[in-house]
């Protein structure tokens, strides 16, 4: 996550984060593998400390202080949501946009800022959009 946040130019403290459906290859001290909200700084610091890479998970993006009531929790494993060709949004009601780590071979960027995505792109050529609506957007905004 470490270098996905570094691509994406986007500042881990700026936003409070929900965590959900997680698996990591480790679990270090204070950190648990269940779903959980995270202030920005904690979540920054975990990722800067430890050389932890997320198998599954799905990181909500809110704005700082929100603590949202989750009655549905944001899961990647099997969410037919990502693969059905529409455009996805955040899963979380009220998140801003939404990381989620896939099986460690992708990472699934839902409604990131504009110049967020236009910055992960620039730093992975290889970047495919999920939907057909998020293609024409991108070719847009490239003209």
């Amino acid at each position: 996550m470490k270098e996905v946040f570094v691509a994406a130019q986007i500042v881990v403290q700026d936003y409070d984060w929900y965590i959900s459906d997680i698996e990591t290859n480790f679990t270090p001290e204070g950190f648990s593998q269940e779903d959980q909200w995270m202030r920005g700084e904690d979540l920054a610091f975990l990722i800067q400390e430890y050389d932890l890479q997320f198998i599954w998970a799905v990181f909500s993006a809110v704005p700082k202080g929100l603590r949202l009531s989750v009655s549905n929790v944001p899961y990647v494993d099997g969410n037919p949501d990502y693969w059905n060709g529409k455009d996805p949004g955040p899963q979380l009601d009220g998140a801003l946009f939404e990381i989620a780590c896939w099986d460690s071979s992708a990472t699934i960027l839902i409604n990131l800022p504009e110049q967020a995505e236009r910055s992960f792109i620039s730093n992975y050529s290889d970047t495919r959009l999920l939907s057909e609506a998020n293609a024409t957007r991108q070719a847009e905004s490239l003209l």
